[in-house]
């Protein structure tokens, strides 16, 4: 261990002691940091804090916009001995060095006592686990591979119904686009451009393409010849883009298909949470469907672990504050803002949007359940897939056989 990391270490120590003094004083106090600021975010996490506050805690709100941004100030300050209570990150690795340098709590106690591995599906379960014992709370299950659209806006253009192939996709955006309408609402922004590029890789090559690149890492399987047509499909889309999407937040986009100023979105469901705070219904005047293809469902979500704090009252918040989290009823509220399912498989989602029925029942079978990128390799490795993604989306030039080449490089070093 460096003299740096030994410094921070001792810090967190000192710190955690007078952290839980304080706790002991103000008992159940919940410091959370998320990134969760958009309008059906927010709407998400004040349930969550609600429900908190409701079993008898103090919820201390600490938002950080972008995902990015907020992990990067929770790593510092639960390496530096500022540890929240809890942080939010995503479903996958992104916590992995926190957990190997000691510094998360161990909640398998808490899971014990609920069942999590009952009822949340084994790939959440183990996402959220290392080496057997939970070191996260998985809170949802987001489907990556979503397409939303305004049904008003894709019936003025002759459009009647979701595409189920990329050649309809294609023929519609067409249409569209001879309405004068934006195609498609694209955020450019590399994670966003590397989520339309897995939808696309699973709606068009498959499940078996998918875990072959992701979970084997399989060079044969990326310079293949299903793979370049994955590619030369994605490449596509920049005909039916904007010259605003270089750099587009996510929710602006959603945005533009809220207004009628674009079709169709390929995001994950958390845009479905903007469609329900903007006052429309998903799977009605809000659309949903599944990136043509239909083979399977991209799982991601989010998990909050939880910094060692010193125990006592502190560890008292931090436990009140994950059975809270995954309580039944909070789950189907807090969903039903967010705009993903619930990550328990047990409880009853009938009265739950039209969209997050049809995830929840894809999702009770295991043959649709397909782990996200971020399940299978390093947060670091993601990013340069996301870089390469990008690179490839944005230069007009590109040809397939060289993003398979420079593809198939980062997923050769992945840790």
């Amino acid at each position: 261990m460096s003299k740096l990391m030994r410094g921070a270490l001792l810090s967190a120590t000192m710190l955690c002691a007078h952290l839980t003094g304080a706790a002991a004083q103000e008992p159940n106090r919940a410091e959370v940091m998320h990134w969760w600021t958009s309008g059906g975010e927010a709407a998400g996490v004040r349930v969550f804090a609600d429900a908190y506050e409701k079993a008898g805690g103090t919820w201390v709100d600490a938002a950080i916009a972008g995902g990015q941004n907020l992990r990067a100030a929770a790593i510092n300050r639960i390496v530096g001995g500022n540890p929240p209570t809890s942080s939010q990150f995503n479903t996958g690795r992104q916590f992995d060095d926190l957990v190997g340098q000691g510094l998360l709590v161990d909640l398998d106690t808490v899971a014990g006592e609920g069942k999590w591995r009952d009822v949340i599906p084994a790939p959440i379960v183990n996402a959220a686990s290392r080496e057997g014992k939970f070191y996260a709370v998985p809170v949802n299950i987001h489907g990556h591979n979503w397409m939303f659209y305004n049904t008003a806006t894709l019936q003025k253009a002759g459009i009647t119904e979701a595409p189920k192939t990329f050649d309809a996709f294609f023929a519609d955006m067409d249409k569209l686009k001879a309405a004068g309408v934006t195609p498609i609402a694209w955020g450019g922004q590399p994670w966003q451009e590397a989520l339309v590029f897995d939808a696309v890789l699973l709606g068009q090559g498959g499940r078996d393409l998918f875990l072959k690149v992701y979970r084997d890492k399989d060079e044969e399987a990326i310079t293949s010849e299903a793979f370049q047509k994955v590619a030369e499909t994605f490449h596509r889309m920049r005909d039916y883009v904007d010259a605003g999407a270089p750099g587009r937040n996510w929710n602006d986009a959603t945005n533009m298909v809220i207004t009628g100023q674009a079709g169709v979105q390929i995001m994950g469901d958390w845009a479905k949470g903007d469609f329900i705070a903007a006052g429309m219904t998903p799977g009605d005047d809000a659309g949903c469907a599944l990136v043509p293809g239909e083979t399977g469902y991209v799982m991601g979500g989010d998990v909050f672990v939880f910094p060692k704090l010193g125990g006592g009252a502190a560890t008292e918040a931090q436990n009140l504050l994950a059975r809270t989290m995954l309580d039944p009823a909070t789950q189907i509220a807090f969903n039903e803002k967010k705009g993903s399912i619930p990550v328990r498989t047990d409880v009853d989602v009938s009265g739950m949007d039209a969209c997050a029925r049809r995830g929840a029942e894809l999702v009770r079978d295991p043959a649709n359940q397909v782990p996200s990128v971020n399940f299978h390799v390093s947060a670091d490795t993601v990013g340069a897939l996301q870089d390469t993604i990008t690179s490839y989306f944005n230069d007009p030039a590109a040809t397939p056989e060289n993003f398979a080449a420079d593809f198939a490089s980062v997923i050769g070093s992945a840790d």
